[in-house]
C-alpha cells in the first residue's frame, strides 16, 4: 500500500473547502456589480455551476483531465477513472518521485474545485442577459470541450504541455487565461446588453463586491497554497500569493489616482484579484521579490486593460478579460523571466536560466487561449443555432431575476409600505 500523510491529505481537504468556497464569493463579488435586478441570477447561476460541475467532474471529466493518456499524445484522458472507478490506482504520472502523499481521493475532490471556479468565473462575461438553461448547458459542453483538455495538456504529467516543461503552480493558463479568452468568446457571440455602452449600468452594491473579494482573498490561500499537494511546500506560495495580492491592489489604486485623480474602492478589489490572478502560476517558482514585481505589473496592466472592451466594442460585463485573461497571461510568462531554482521549477531568464522556459511558457499562453477562444465560440454558437442564448427583451429590461426565476433580492415595496406606516 503507498503511504499517505496524514497531515498533507489534512491540508488538501482544507484547501479544497476553501477553494469550494471562492465560488459563493464570487457570486457575492459579481453580485455587487450587476444592477439590482439581476443580482439573484447572478448568484443563481454560480450556484448552479457548483451542482453541475460537481456531477460532471466525479462521472466524466476528471477522468478525461487526469486518466491515462488516449493514444499518448498528451491531448485528452481516456474514461479509465469514470465514475470514479479503479481510485486504488495512482494519478497517471505521479509515480516515482513524484508520488503522491495523499490519496487519490483527495486530489480528485480538490481538482473539483478548479473545475467549478474556472466555468463560474464566465459568469461575469454575460451578466444580465442570458438564459439560465442555455448557460447550465454551455456550462456542460464547455467543461467537456475544453476544460478539461486543458487541465491535461497542463496539469495532468501526461499532458503534452506538462512533457515540455511548461510551469503552472496553480492555474494562469488552466483557469485564468482560459477563463478570459473563453469569456470574451462568449460575450461576443451573445452580444451586448440593451443600452451599452451608452447607458450607465453601475454596479448597486458596492460594499457587497468588497465583501466578495474578501472571501476571494482568504479563498486563494488554498487555491494555490493547495496546489502543493503537501503541507511542507505550501508555506512560500501562501506568502507569495498575499504579497501579490497587496502589490497589484496599491498599483491598481495608484493607476487610478493618475488618471482620475481618486481612487476607488471598485478598483481596490478587482486589482486585489488581479494580483491573485497573476501569482496564481507563478506562486511556487518564485521569490518575494518576483511576487512583488508580478503584483505591481498585474495591477496596472489589468487597470488600463479595463479600458481595451470599449475599444473592441465588447460587452464582456464584470471585466473577466482585463483581470482574469490579462493577468492570468503576464503571470504564465512573467514565470519565465523571474522563476527560481526550486525543488519544483526552473530559473527563469532573469536568473540565468535562458530563454527556453520563456519560451516554454509563450507557447502555453498562444496555445491555450486560441482554443479556449476559437472552441468556446464554436460551442456558443451551437446553442443560439438550438435552444437560443438570450432572453428577450422584456425579460432583459424586467431584470433576471424575475424573468428567469421569479424572485427579487430586495422587498422594496414592503420596505416601502413599512415606512410609509412608521411615517403616519
Amino acid at each position: 500500500m503507498p503511504h499517505y500523510d496524514s497531515g498533507n491529505t489534512s491540508w488538501v481537504l482544507v484547501s479544497a473547502a476553501l477553494v469550494l468556497f471562492m465560488t459563493p464569493g464570487l457570486a457575492i463579488f459579481y453580485g455587487g456589480m450587476v444592477r439590482r435586478k439581476n443580482v439573484l441570477a447572478m448568484l443563481m447561476q454560480n450556484f448552479g455551476v457548483m451542482a453541475v460541475v460537481s456531477l460532471l467532474w466525479v462521472w466524466v471529466t476528471y477522468s478525461l483531465a487526469f486518466g491515462p493518456d488516449a493514444g499518448g499524445l498528451g491531448l485528452i484522458g481516456t474514461l479509465h477513472f469514470a465514475g470514479l472507478g479503479h481510485l486504488h490506482q495512482p494519478v497517471p504520472g505521479y509515480t516515482g518521485s513524484r508520488a503522491m502523499t495523499i490519496p487519490p481521493v483527495a486530489f480528485v475532490i480538490f481538482q473539483m474545485m478548479f473545475a467549478i471556479i474556472t466555468p463560474a468565473l464566465l459568469t461575469g462575461s454575460v451578466a444580465d442577459r442570458m438564459k439560465f438553461g442555455s448557460f447550465l448547458l454551455f456550462i456542460v459542453a464547455w467543461s467537456v470541450l475544453v476544460y478539461a483538455p486543458v487541465t491535461h495538456w497542463v496539469f495532468s504529467p501526461e499532458g503534452w504541455l506538462a512533457k515540455r516543461g511548461v510551469e503552472d503552480f496553480a492555474g494562469g493558463t488552466v483557469v485564468e487565461l482560459n477563463a478570459g479568452m473563453a469569456g470574451a468568446a462568449l460575450a461576443w457571440v451573445v452580444g451586448r446588453r440593451r443600452g451599452w455602452p451608452h447607458d450607465l449600468m453601475r454596479p448597486h452594491n458596492v460594499p457587497l463586491t468588497v465583501l466578495g473579494g474578501g472571501i476571494l482573498w482568504f479563498g486563494w490561500f488554498g487555491f494555490n497554497a493547495g496546489s502543493a499537494l503537501g503541507a511542507a511546500g505550501a508555506a512560500m506560495a501562501f506568502v507569495n500569493t498575499n504579497t501579490a495580492i497587496a502589490a497589484a491592489l496599491l498599483a491598481w489604486i495608484a493607476v487610478e489616482k493618475l488618471r482620475t485623480g481618486k481612487p476607488t474602492t471598485l478598483g481596490a478589489v478587482s486589482g486585489a484579484v488581479a494580483g491573485a490572478v497573476a501569482i496564481t502560476p507563478a506562486c511556487g517558482f518564485v521569490n518575494t521579490l518576483g511576487a512583488t514585481v508580478i503584483g505591481v505589473v498585474a495591477g496596472v496592466a489589468s487597470a488600463l486593460a479595463v479600458n481595451l472592451k470599449f475599444r473592441l466594442r465588447l460587452d464582456e460585463s464584470l471585466d473577466v478579460l482585463a483581470v482574469h485573461g490579462v493577468a492570468g497571461l503576464l503571470g504564465t510568462l512573467l514565470v519565465g523571466l523571474l522563476g527560481t531554482t526550486t525543488s519544483l521549477g526552473r530559473n527563469g531568464l532573469f536568473y540565468g536560466g535562458g530563454a527556453g522556459l520563456l519560451g516554454e511558457q509563450a507557447l502555453a499562453v498562444v496555445c491555450v487561449g486560441a482554443y479556449s477562444l476559437v472552441v468556446t465560440a464554436g460551442i456558443t454558437y451551437a446553442i443560439r443555432a438550438t435552444v437560443g442564448l438570450r432572453v428577450s427583451e422584456d425579460e432583459e429590461l424586467a431584470g433576471l431575476d424575475l424573468s428567469q426565476h421569479e424572485e427579487s433580492a430586495y422587498d422594496l415595496e414592503a420596505s416601502s409600505g413599512m415606512l410609509t406606516s412608521g411615517d403616519r
